[in-house]
């Protein structure tokens, strides 16, 4: 009995081992093992890169993979195309502004007006620099203005009396002087009293500096996830020069945001004050014919028909009643008849206002 099970099991033994080398020397299971080869293929750097959207790209303007997925909610966030004619206006402002204060040739140029995630941009911001906190005072909100470190050392080499056409010494690694900070606020109150210009044909403004910072832990004015403004001004003096960077958050400009949707033609703010001039003037030198309307009476159509040359009508209507005015259908005027000259004249007494009609 037991040669009989030991022969069952080596029999099954041999039969398991030539069906597995029936499997292996399939040719649809060396495909399959190829394609689990293939299938597990590791991504290099570069397409993990691509992916994720971290391309090692200068213009930084198109992103691709996870990151255009999280940023895709401030690309489609709504715009505000009379910003864009602020900002120029800013741009002219500040070119003036700066002129005087610093008395050298100044160039401010409009690089970009943008939108971004407050969180992000403080985390870009390049260190050193000088964040300069700002509030709206009819708005009830804040703002931040940043000056990078290259404008900042410009700044003061040109109201310290530096030579022209020689680029600014740049002293790394140390905190701003009380004197650099004095020089900078001074330039900032500038700047925002500029800013309050070019905001003022919307809506009457005041941007009053708040304080000056260097951390920009503490220049916390939003949260993280909210959506700001950013417009990027480059100012050129000479050979020196930097950026200055202006984030409005969405939630300060909301008292105006039905303005800033307004489209602009030319440099008007939406509106052209010289045709609203000529068209009131033509206006006023406009032909109206009105009516006076002496009395009404209801007659039958019986009695209409009957009247002849001569049939006199009689009204209730008294010289020293008030007759209705009218221009076309609509009553104008309460006045008094009377006669000047062989003529019939009226004297105006009273305006009657239009009735507002309650169906619409």
């Amino acid at each position: 009995m037991a040669d009989d099970v030991q022969e069952m099991n080596a029999e099954e033994a041999a039969m398991m081992e030539e069906w597995e080398n029936m499997a292996s020397d399939d040719p649809a299971n060396k495909g399959q093992e190829e394609d689990d080869a293939s299938d597990a293929r590791i991504l290099n750097q570069d397409e993990i890169d691509s992916l994720l959207g971290f391309d090692d790209r200068e213009d930084g303007s198109q992103k691709s993979g996870v990151m255009a997925l999280i940023n895709s909610a401030l690309v489609n966030y709504e715009r505000l195309p009379m910003l864009d004619i602020v900002f120029d206006r800013l741009v002219r402002l500040m070119s003036t502004s700066l002129r005087n204060l610093t008395s050298d040739n100044v160039e401010v140029s409009l690089d970009q007006v943008s939108t971004v995630r407050f969180g992000d941009y403080m985390n870009s911001i390049p260190l050193p620099a000088m964040l300069a906190m700002f509030k709206a005072e009819e708005w009830d909100n804040n703002g931040l203005m940043v000056i990078d470190s290259a404008l900042i050392y410009s700044v003061v080499d040109v109201l310290l009396g530096g030579r022209k056409g020689t680029p600014a010494i740049r002293v790394e690694g140390r905190p701003y002087t009380t004197i650099e900070t004095r020089l900078l606020e001074r330039m900032s109150t500038t700047v925002l009293s500029d800013l309050s210009s070019a905001f003022d044909p919307l809506s009457p403004v005041s941007f009053g500096l708040d304080r000056m910072e260097t951390n920009p832990r503490f220049a916390a004015i939003t949260q993280a996830s909210n959506a700001c403004v950013l417009a990027r001004l480059r100012v050129d003096m000479g050979d020196r020069g930097g950026r200055v960077e202006i984030v409005i958050p969405y939630a300060t400009l909301e008292p105006i945001r039905e303005l800033l949707l307004q489209m602009f033609m030319g440099e008007k703010f939406g509106r052209d004050s010289i045709w609203e001039t000529h068209l009131t003037n033509e206006l006023y030198e406009t032909d109206v014919a009105l009516s006076a309307m002496l009395g009404e009476k209801v007659l039958p159509l019986d009695d209409i028909l009957n009247w002849k040359p001569g049939t006199t009508v009689v009204f209730n209507t008294r010289p020293s009643d008030r007759v209705e005015v009218r221009c076309g259908d609509f009553p104008m005027f309460k006045a008094t008849m009377g006669q000047k000259q062989d003529n019939l004249a009226m004297k105006i007494n009273t305006y009657i206002r239009p009735k507002i009609n309650e169906s619409s």
